[in-house]
């Protein structure tokens, strides 16, 4: 008989989805990595995964401890089903301007949920900063003691990355990848499969894809954190500091994405292709066709998607928010 033993063996081994109407517009052959699949519905859980066997392996993680973290929602998610399954509890802390719905989500699943006010890294009311400050406040009253899982910094978050995702990749292009492109929310998933599909092949092109108000564009091309103008209604992406994981990212490539560019993108993967996927997967696919375009017909690019739309639904599938942001509402939503 075969079985999964528990939730974390449903984690990885996502397929490669071939994306028809960008594929037949560049000439090139663009694959998305259905992260979505995963059991906590995002990419996040691989990183949830390889923070909690990393602090487990080092024995800063006991049995029936804490975990604490600041996440836009997915790892947070995913680090709730993960404690839920392996006996510990979780702490989340989160923006309050994140989507309802996965405010909703961690509620559900039982997360000890602190939502702060939105603030930018430098103040220390950051949901970073404020998850670091509840963790030493947990670790020095809780007898089981509490971990602060940093994904931001924490290596084991490319590592994972770097063991499984890029090896799937390699695995499943048989080894025939010519570019990868991503967003970068703690760089995790960029370092790490950069790091894996380079070390097969260093002529694999690395690109970043940046929603507007992130800096890291700038930083790979010349080396500077400006902030690009504009700002993004995504989610989870966009960051204006180089974490630990993201240092550690290969990149060759980098582009800014508008929320105009990329929306149109999952609107039409909606409507003609069956899938309905949140924002950074729109930047993640605009920034495939950037790729293909500029390595040209008959390559293979691949990249993530990350999320369900359902996720966003308040605001992605929201005609009113959509037209107060001056952004495009597709057909089928029009008022």
């Amino acid at each position: 008989m075969q079985h999964a033993a528990d939730v974390t063996q449903l984690i990885g081994n996502t397929p490669l989805l071939y994306l028809r109407q960008v594929s037949e517009r560049t000439g090139c052959t663009i694959l998305g990595k259905a992260e979505f699949l995963n059991p906590g519905g995002s990419v996040k859980d691989r990183t949830a995964l390889g923070i909690i066997r990393a602090a487990e392996a080092s024995g800063e993680l006991q049995p029936g401890g804490r975990i604490v973290e600041g996440t836009a929602g997915n790892t947070g998610i995913g680090l709730t089903l993960l404690a839920n399954a392996l006996g510990y509890t979780s702490t989340v802390v989160m923006p309050m301007t994140q989507s309802k719905e996965k405010i909703d989500t961690l509620e559900l699943l039982g997360a000890d949920l602190h939502l702060v006010p939105a603030a930018s890294y430098a103040d220390s009311g950051h949901y970073i900063h404020t998850a670091e400050r509840l963790a030493k406040e947990y670790a020095a009253k809780e007898s089981r003691g509490a971990v602060w899982a940093r994904q931001f910094d924490n290596l084991a978050n490319m590592a994972i990355h770097r063991d499984t995702t890029g090896q799937e990749i390699w695995r499943q292009t048989d080894g025939k990848v010519d570019g990868f492109i991503c967003a970068v929310g703690t760089g995790g998933t960029l370092a790490g499969v950069s790091q894996a599909l380079k070390a097969h092949n260093p002529a694999v092109h690395i690109g970043l894809a940046d929603p507007c108000g992130g800096s890291l564009t700038g930083y790979f091309r010349s080396g500077t954190l400006a902030v690009s103008e504009g700002s993004s209604i995504t989610e989870g992406i966009g960051i204006n500091h180089v974490t630990g994981n993201i240092a550690e990212a290969l990149v060759d490539h980098a582009w800014t994405i508008s929320d105009q560019q990329a929306l149109p993108f999952l609107y039409d993967l909606l409507q003609h292709e069956g899938l309905c996927l949140g924002g950074s997967s729109a930047i993640n696919i605009a920034g495939a066709v950037k790729l293909a375009e500029e390595l040209g017909p008959g390559h293979t690019i691949v990249t993530i998607l990350c999320d369900y739309g359902n996720r966003y639904q308040s605001k992605l599938f929201n005609p009113v928010f959509l037209q107060n942001k001056d952004l495009p509402v597709p057909d089928w939503l029009a008022i």
